[in-house]
C-alpha cells in the first residue's frame, strides 16, 4: 500500500511476507517466533525461487533487498538493506554471539549490506548496527524516512501528544485500547491518535480533547509529528527514523517480548533521548511530563542525499 501510493507509476512485482503470527503476551513472545523458524526458512526458499523466475522475465541489473534473506541468486549482484547487525535474543551474550555469526553467513550471500544508521557515536540503533565486528561488505548509508520536514514551519502546539500505533495484532489493538483509557482521563492536553490501522473502524464518542484517525500518508503524518510537542509509540526502528528527520520528543513503549524494541528504547533512554516505559507500567499523567524532559531526537543530520549517493556508486560499480 505505501509503495502503491508514494510511486504509483512504477511496475511492482508482488512479493508473499513472511506471515508471521505473534502472541499476545510478551512473555511468549520469543518462543513463538522460534517455533515459525521453519516456515521462515520455506519463505526464504520461495522468494529465491521467486526471484528466479522474475529474472528469466524482467532481466535485472541490480536487486536491492530489504531484509530479504532470499533474493539473491547466482548471477545477479544484490545488495542487502538491514540496521540490525546484532541480532538481540534476549537469552545473553552467547546466544547474541552464536546469532551473530548465523546471521553474517546469510548477509555476506550478497554483494553489499547496507547498514541503515549513521556511522558516528553509535548511530541511531547503538549496538544492534554497530557490534564487535562488521561483516566484510558493510557500508553505512545513513537514516532512511519517507517524511520530510514541512517546507514551512509549524510551531509545535504545547499541549499537543501524538498518538502513533503500530505493528502486529494484537498487540497493537491492547495498546490502542489502554491508550485510550489513559487518555479520556488527562484533559489537559489534546491527543491526536493515528491508529496505524487503514481497515479499522473510526472511533466516536470520544472526548473533546482526544481526535482520532485510522492512518495517515506520508504528508499528512509529517505535519501531525510537527504539531506534537510529544509523540507516544513504539520504538521500531522505522518510527524511530521518522522522529530523528523531524527531530522530536518521544515517550517509546516497545512491544512487550519483543527484544530489538526492547532494546531500542532502552539505548534512547541511556542516550538522554527519550522515555521508555513498558507497557504495563504505562501512566499517561505522569509519564507525559517526565518525557518532556528528555532531549528528544535531535542528534545528527539527516541527509537524504546519502542514500542516492550509495545507489549511485552501485549503478557505477555495475558498468566496470
Amino acid at each position: 500500500m505505501l509503495l502503491k501510493e508514494n510511486f504509483p507509476n512504477v511496475p511492482q512485482l508482488p512479493l508473499p511476507g513472511y506471515h508471521i503470527t505473534y502472541s499476545r503476551s510478551g512473555g511468549t513472545f520469543v518462543a513463538k517466533i522460534l517455533v515459525q523458524i521453519p516456515k521462515i526458512l520455506g519463505a526464504i526458499r520461495r522468494e529465491r525461487q521467486w526471484l528466479r523466475e522474475m529474472q528469466t522475465t524482467h532481466q535485472f541489473h541490480l536487486v536491492i533487498s530489504d531484509n530479504r534473506y532470499g533474493l539473491k541468486i547466482d548471477g545477479l549482484k544484490s545488495v542487502i538493506m538491514t540496521h540490525q547487525l546484532q541480532i538481540m535474543t534476549g537469552f545473553g551474550t552467547s546466544a547474541d554471539s552464536l546469532m551473530r555469526r548465523l546471521h553474517y553467513r546469510m548477509l555476506e550471500k550478497f554483494d553489499q549490506c547496507w547498514v541503515v544508521d549513521e556511522h558516528a557515536n553509535g548511530g541511531l540503533a547503538g549496538a544492534l548496527s554497530h557490534p564487535r565486528e562488521l561483516p566484510g561488505h558493510a557500508r553505512y548509508v545513513g537514516l532512511l524516512s519517507q517524511l520530510r520536514p514541512p517546507k514551512t514551519s509549524i510551531p509545535p502546539l504545547h499541549d499537543g501528544i501524538l498518538v502513533l500505533l503500530s505493528g502486529p495484532e494484537p498487540m497493537r489493538g491492547i495498546l490502542e485500547e489502554k491508550l485510550l483509557q489513559q487518555a479520556s482521563t488527562v484533559p489537559e492536553y489534546h491527543f491526536h491518535i493515528i491508529a496505524g490501522n487503514p481497515a479499522g473502524d473510526v472511533r466516536t464518542h470520544l472526548p473533546a480533547h482526544i481526535t482520532y484517525v485510522t492512518h495517515a500518508n506520508a504528508s499528512e503524518l509529517a505535519r501531525a509529528l510537527a504539531r506534537a510537542q510529544l509523540v507516544i509509540c513504539r520504538s521500531g526502528y522505522s518510527t524511530l527514523m521518522d522522529l530523528a528527520v523531524l527531530k522530536k520528543k518521544a515517550l517509546l513503549v516497545p512491544t512487550p517480548g519483543q527484544s530489538e524494541q526492547e532494546y531500542l528504547a532502552r539505548y534512547s533512554e541511556t542516550q538522554g533521548i527519550a522515555l521508555c516505559r513498558q507497557q504495563a507500567e504505562l501512566d499517561l499523567r505522569k509519564d507525559i511530563g517526565e518525557a518532556l524532559h528528555y532531549s528528544g531526537f535531535t542528534r545528527g543530520d539527516y541527509e537524504p542525499l546519502q542514500m542516492q549517493n550509495v545507489i549511485d556508486d552501485s549503478l557505477k560499480s555495475l558498468k566496470n
